[in-house]
This record gives C-alpha cells, sequence and structure tokens, in this order.
C-alpha cells in the first residue's frame, strides 16, 4: 500500500503540472481549432525568467525570505509570459485563423524553435540550477512505520495545491462569470458573438494570456521540484500536456484537467509497477514511451477522448 500510494503522489505531481499546460492548448483549441505548439516553450521561457528574478531579488535583497523569493518571481514570470503569448498570437497566429489548418501548426513550431533559440543565446545551453526555495524535508505520508512510508515534500505538496486551486479557479472563472460566457460564446460562433456585442479578438487574446500565465507558473513549480532549468525543457512536458489534452478531451476543460491527472498517475504507475515486474527494465528510463503510448491509443480507439464529443463535420 504505502508503494501504491508513493505512485500515486508521483503521479499526482506530475499530472498536475501536465493538467496545466493542458489548459492552455485546450483553451486555444476550443476557440481558434489550432494547435499552439509553441505553448510548450513557453513553459520554459516562464522558468528561466522567474529564475532570473530569484537571481537579482536575491542579490539585492539577501534577507528577503525564500517563500516571497518564490511567489515574486512567479508573478513577474507570469505577466511577461502572459504578454509573449499575446505576442504569439499577435505574429503568429492572428493572420491565419482562415488559412489551412497545416499553416497555423507550422507556424507554431516555428516560433516554438525561435523560443528555444532566444533562451539559448540569453541563459545559455547548460542548465541552470534552481534555487531550492521551499522545504525539501522527507514528509512521510500514511506511514505504517519508519521503513514502509510513502515520502514526499513541501514543494510537491505545495505544487499539487496550487495546480488544483488554479485548475477549480479557471473553471470557476468559465462557468461562472460574464468573461466566461464570452469565451464559451466565441468558441461557438464568433461571427454570431460579435453580433451580441462581443469582441472575439479581445477574448482570444486573453484566452492566450491565461494559458501562458498558467505555464509559466507550471514551469517555475517543474524546475522548483526537479532543481534546474534548461533551454530544452518545455518540449517533453508540451508533447505530454497535448497529450493529455487529448486523452481529455481537447477543447473541454475539464478533460484537460482530467487528462493530465491520468497521464501523470498512468507514467508513475506504470513505471513503478511495470519497473518492479521486469526487474527494472522498464523502469524511469522509459517514463515518457507511456505518454505515447498512450496517445496512439486515444487517437486509434476514442478520439474524441474522454470527455470529448463526437462531432458530426458539416458538409
Amino acid at each position: 500500500m504505502d508503494a501504491f500510494i508513493q505512485q500515486l503522489l508521483n503521479g499526482l505531481l506530475s499530472g498536475s503540472l501536465y493538467a496545466l499546460v493542458a489548459l492552455g492548448y485546450t483553451m486555444v483549441y476550443g476557440i481558434l481549432r489550432i494547435i499552439n505548439f509553441a505553448h510548450g516553450d513557453v513553459l520554459m521561457i516562464g522558468a528561466l525568467v522567474g529564475l532570473s528574478v530569484i537571481r537579482v531579488l536575491q542579490a539585492a535583497f539577501p534577507d528577503m525570505p525564500p517563500v516571497l523569493l518564490l511567489l515574486a518571481a512567479a508573478m513577474i514570470a507570469m505577466a511577461f509570459c502572459a504578454v509573449l503569448a499575446v505576442v504569439i498570437e499577435r505574429v503568429a497566429y492572428r493572420r491565419l485563423r482562415n488559412a489551412p489548418r497545416l499553416a497555423p501548426l507550422i507556424s507554431g513550431i516555428g516560433v516554438s524553435l525561435l523560443l528555444q533559440t532566444v533562451a539559448m543565446l540569453v541563459w545559455t545551453r547548460n542548465p541552470q540550477m534552481f534555487p531550492q526555495l521551499l522545504p525539501l524535508a522527507p514528509i512521510e505520508v500514511l506511514a505504517g512505520d519508519a521503513t514502509h512510508a510513502a515520502v514526499t515534500n513541501a514543494t510537491a505538496l505545495t505544487t499539487i495545491g496550487v495546480a488544483l486551486s488554479l485548475m477549480v479557479g479557471l473553471l470557476l472563472l468559465v462557468e461562472r462569470t460574464r468573461f466566461g460566457r464570452a469565451m464559451r460564446a466565441v468558441a461557438e460562433n464568433p461571427q454570431v458573438a460579435s453580433l451580441m456585442g462581443i469582441n472575439p479578438n479581445r477574448i482570444i487574446v486573453m484566452t492566450f494570456a491565461i494559458g501562458g500565465a498558467l505555464a509559466a507558473l507550471a514551469g517555475i513549480m517543474m524546475a522548483s521540484n526537479y532543481g534546474s532549468a534548461h533551454f530544452y525543457m518545455g518540449f517533453l512536458p508540451g508533447i505530454k500536456a497535448f497529450t493529455a489534452a487529448v486523452l481529455g478531451g481537447i477543447g473541454n476543460l475539464k478533460g484537460a484537467m482530467l487528462g493530465g491527472l491520468l497521464l501523470g498517475l498512468i507514467e508513475a504507475l506504470g513505471t513503478g509497477y511495470l519497473g518492479a515486474a521486469t526487474n527494472g527494465v522498464f523502469g524511469s528510463n522509459y517514463q515518457d514511451v507511456f505518454a505515447f503510448i498512450v496517445l496512439i491509443a486515444v487517437l486509434v480507439f476514442r478520439p474524441q477522448g474522454v470527455l470529448g464529443e463526437r462531432l458530426a463535420t458539416r458538409a
């Protein structure tokens, strides 16, 4: 049981991060029907900007509490990446809204490579050590005795708590507020929404900004948990978050949340139990394989996702 709880904690940690990034994919797809493949690199920029903010604040205010350092870095990085996501929408996607579907895809891949190159030039190719600002002391969860206990730490618990809180907050924003109703109206039919006094461009810009801010926070939390940040760190989480969005039903907010958590749990339980059953042959080195197996299975057997609906194609 303690091993099972340990894998659940590991899965919730990675799954909550996937879910935060998947929300950006699914919101943009829900409104524009395009996949923003530069979204994973917004996560990377957020982590590196947060790291730079922490270094500047530590040099200027040596006695600043670590929690305030992390909070300030997160707020500034989220604001920066919200603006960055808006710029990406304006430059890479706005003129391609009515273009063939392949055009925005290629544009997004180009922006992704551009962001990676800029990050390489600014922060170098070498991984940057991210300071551990939250306590790393082990916390035993449902411990039976000292030798059989699931172990976590304050950084992981904070990450899970913050991620789940933001997911609930975003869901309430979309379902209970005027802005959320406007988002749903633009996603349903932007032309009709504009006739009702809604500015579709404003809603699209705000959607990109929210997605960029969530990706930046996910990047900082990921760097805090793993202790490093680098120019290529957004690629795999971005692909896995896209897989999570497809798993849950892309375009569906609840689906993105569920898909992210499910994917994290599948990875953790798969590597934990399959690795033990094969004496480590399929251990953590093969963790990424599970995400792509899930993606292939979903596309083959249920392409609309767990919570998605199969829609008829209009003639």
